[in-house]
């Protein structure tokens, strides 16, 4: 699989994985599926330990990006961000070829095709290596949404949100009351909380920022569900 260095955040299905170098962590996107999902392999630096979030489809695929030689990263966790299928197509494929261990908010679990040896809730930290990443749990797209958060201690906070916050909104929810949780855990637990240059890595299409999304969440929350 072709693999470039300057990342902008879009990816084309079928086209080239996009990979983003931090000082302890590389970011390494790809479209796979006929829904355009997005899967993120993050590989820490020091350690070569590397977690996937989202087996989303194409198991040949992301072994592509995890890739075949020697020096090629060990992926020691998957991430499944919620509960919904195309989501998690390659999960089993990936998980069993790679030896992974799987990781899911609890109540989420059970559509998943595999048990998660792992549950998380918000508050709970992953380990990638040397690097920690921060859970936090988005209620309203699916009950056990969950986003992960790299603070970067050299410059911007890196979310990777999976369908709960897009450019241009909140995820599909499917009543009001929904919507409402939604909304309220996306502002208390990530506008609020997060600054306006964190980069933020949706489930499907290309990236943002808080920043630029920040003016937008009054309409948001008048426009609803």
């Amino acid at each position: 699989m072709d693999l470039v260095d300057d990342y902008t955040g879009h990816v084309e299905p079928g086209g080239p994985a996009a990979r983003r170098t931090l000082p302890a962590l590389t970011i390494t996107k790809v479209s796979v599926g006929p829904m355009d999902n997005n899967a993120y392999l993050l590989t820490c630096r020091a350690t070569r330990d590397a977690l996937l979030v989202d087996a989303a489809n194409d198991p040949q695929r992301l072994s592509e990006v995890i890739g075949y030689g020697q020096d090629r990263p060990t992926l020691r966790t998957i991430v499944t961000t919620h509960q919904h299928g195309d989501h998690w197509q390659a999960l089993g494929a990936t998980a069993g070829a790679f030896g992974a261990n799987t990781i899911a908010h609890e109540l989420d679990a059970g559509p998943l095709p595999v048990p998660p040896d792992r549950f998380v809730g918000h508050g709970d930290t992953i380990d990638v290596g040397e690097v920690t990443l921060e859970v936090i749990h988005l209620r309203g797209h699916t009950p056990g949404s969950i986003a992960l958060l790299y603070r970067d201690p050299t410059g911007t906070p890196h979310l990777f949100t999976g369908d709960s916050l897009f450019p241009g909104g909140v995820g599909r929810t499917n009543s009001p009351e929904d919507f409402q949780s939604l909304l309220d855990d996306v502002t208390t637990r990530v506008f609020n909380t997060l600054p306006d240059n964190t980069w933020f890595y949706p489930g499907h299409g290309d990236d943002s920022t808080l920043g630029a999304e920040r003016p937008n969440l009054a309409e948001w929350r008048t426009r609803g569900w």
